[in-house]
């Protein structure tokens, strides 16, 4: 499962950077722009043909997305065809083109499974009350407490919850009515885990919490008909905002973590440390989401690979939509700043910029993937 995990991985990023880079390609051949070639993953070279429309399409060894290259792309650029030359809107259309398109990828994934099944995993996520069916899984258990009652009868993480005390099981809130009106007494639980079903005796805490010992989960999905596309467009705009506020999260919990780290107090130095953890915590590099996210998506089934191509499309849209030099947005930021400023921005001076941003995205990517490989062991 590992091994189909990583292909089905590699297939979807492949995809979704290569049709990013293909709105770049289409909005700027509409615009004038030259496009010299379109390639699918990054070089060495393994295969190249010249198109009639005269673009150069290549198949690249190294299969981590694509890439666009264009004619004149910086921006002192002056001859008929170059991306300098362009105006500054035309500009504008050409580097947001690869965002409204991993946007649009997004809205039609979202749309789709809007109709087959949508996770609900925000509170307040948009539904059309009158066209939405609530489907509701099994009960799991998440994570259990070392000495408790659920721990201590054999259960374990991700054993599904059948029945408790001879009375079925369909909601956490269920469980958790049941186990308080049991506490102190010593009940059968039916599970099921591999797909094999089985019961153990629970000996339950008299207790007013922790009954039972263990995290509950239920995941909930939605089923639209008719407003299956306003679903898909208005969930992605939430799912958009929540993106953003996790950006904004990581980048808080980074920095402070880093500058907490200076301070002579050791409960301050403590507390920047979990800051620093919990923002290692919340992102992924390309070992995590091939080694790791995408095989667990593949256990779960078809729908959660096209719910997290959705993610990580929406995802690539919003990164490349900020002003971070050598990314879409920070592209367009230093030619708008240089605009405004009434100031030539020469290749040189082009040139440093976005390569300063690019080695630190580099590093920032490496430091990820380091970070990946010690989660894995």
């Amino acid at each position: 499962m590992l091994i189909i995990g990583i292909i089905v991985g590699l297939i979807v990023l492949v995809f979704l950077v290569a049709a990013h880079e293909l709105g770049h390609a289409i909005v700027a051949k509409r615009n004038g722009v030259v496009v010299e070639e379109f390639g699918i993953g990054f070089p060495p070279r393994a295969w190249a043909k010249k198109l009639k429309n005269g673009v150069l399409f290549t198949l690249n060894w190294l299969p981590l997305g694509g890439f666009v290259r264009l004619q004149g792309e910086n921006d002192s650029a002056i001859k008929k065809g170059d991306y300098g030359a362009a105006t500054f809107w035309q500009k504008t259309k050409i580097l947001f083109a690869g965002v409204a398109i991993n946007w649009l990828i997004a809205v039609v994934l979202l749309t789709i499974l809007a109709v087959t099944g949508l996770p609900k995993i925000i509170p307040n996520q948009f539904t059309v009350p009158s066209d939405t069916t609530v489907i509701a899984s099994p009960v799991q258990l998440g994570a259990l407490t070392a000495g408790y009652p659920a721990e201590k009868a054999g259960l374990k993480k991700g054993d599904t919850i059948i029945k408790l005390a001879g009375e079925d099981i369909n909601d956490t809130a269920k469980l958790i009515e049941i186990s308080k009106a049991n506490r102190g007494e010593t009940v059968e639980v039916i599970y099921k885990r591999d797909n094999k079903q089985a019961s153990v005796d629970v000996a339950l805490r008299d207790s007013n919490a922790a009954v039972f010992g263990a995290a509950l989960g239920q995941r909930e999905s939605i089923k639209a008909t008719w407003s299956a596309p306003i679903v898909g467009i208005v969930t992605t705009g939430q799912y958009t905002v929540v993106t953003l506020q996790g950006l904004g999260d990581l980048v808080s919990n980074f920095f402070g973590g880093l500058f907490g780290q200076l301070t002579t107090n050791e409960s301050d130095r403590k507390a920047a440390s979990e800051k620093l953890n919990e923002a290692g915590e919340s992102v992924a590099g390309p070992i995590g989401i091939l080694g790791v996210i995408f095989p667990a998506a593949s256990e779960a089934g078809f729908s959660q690979i096209v719910f997290l191509a959705a993610i990580i499309s929406l995802t690539l849209a919003v990164m490349n939509a900020l002003p971070i030099p050598s990314l879409d947005g920070g592209r367009w930021f230093v030619t708008a700043l240089f605009k405004v400023m009434k100031k030539p921005l020469t290749k040189d001076i082009e040139e440093t910029i976005h390569g300063i941003g690019f080695m630190v995205l580099i590093g920032l990517i490496l430091l990820i993937t380091v970070a990946d490989v010690f989660k894995l062991f």
